[in-house]
């Protein structure tokens, strides 16, 4: 191992590429999502399921990785750095994906749909950037969710008479709306056939995810500054 610098990035500070920070919004909400998917592995109510969320999550975090790589490249450092050496003030996932909603299904449910329900929104406009590094990854990217949204869409419609369910979906739908830009807002509220409602912001973060941080940063930080 070689000891290696830590990476600060302060909330609010101003890039001079602006597409840096919306880069970490994107890699940061796959990471956070990606270890909270994985939660289920060994719980899940059935096997399939235990292998479907696995899986989920191991293209999440995969694609969490292609977005830090983007900002890395503008920032001097590498996707490593970016992804776990941060403090958890210095992240900037949506509060969305930082919940922990083990061992609740239901809850679990609505967010995977209403997650790659927003997702795809986003995704569908990197895939029209100018820059074809952005463009050709979004594209990519949309290939392989096209799993995720199958399944969410599937389980949302299995689910879609159950109480525990829309409950959940209302307690979590201002949550999905902060995921987005404004201008994106109405296609989310289209496509769920939901009306429009404050939306929980990025900016501040959730008390989930301080242990999630911990959690995910033990090995890194068991030898503060080392390279692997």
């Amino acid at each position: 191992m070689q000891v290696a610098d830590t990476v600060h990035l302060p909330r609010g500070k101003a890039f001079v590429n602006p597409d840096v920070d919306l880069f970490l919004q994107l890699a940061d909400d796959e990471l956070m999502l990606g270890w909270r998917n994985s939660e289920w592995t060994g719980i899940a109510p059935f096997l399939e399921e235990d292998v479907a969320f696995s899986s989920i999550a191991q293209t999440e975090i995969g694609h969490a990785r292609a977005w830090y790589e983007l900002a890395a490249e503008e920032l001097g450092t590498d996707a490593d750095a970016l992804a776990f050496d941060r403090e958890p003030d210095e992240y900037r996932c949506s509060p969305f994906v930082e919940l922990r909603l083990v061992p609740d299904w239901a809850r679990t449910i609505a967010r995977h749909w209403l997650y790659e329900t927003a997702d795809a929104i986003r995704i569908a406009d990197l895939k029209a950037s100018d820059d074809p590094s952005v463009a050709g990854l979004a594209e990519k990217i949309d290939r392989e969710e096209t799993y995720h949204r199958m399944h969410a869409d599937m389980w949302a419609e299995r689910l879609r008479d159950e109480p525990r369910f829309l409950a959940a979906v209302d307690d979590l739908w201002p949550y999905s709306l902060g995921m987005l830009r404004d201008s994106q807002r109405e296609q989310l509220c289209e496509r769920v056939g939901r009306d429009p409602v404050d939306a929980i912001e990025r900016g501040e973060h959730t008390e989930d995810l301080r242990p999630l941080w911990e959690d995910m940063t033990m090995v890194r930080r068991s030898v503060p500054g080392a390279t692997w």
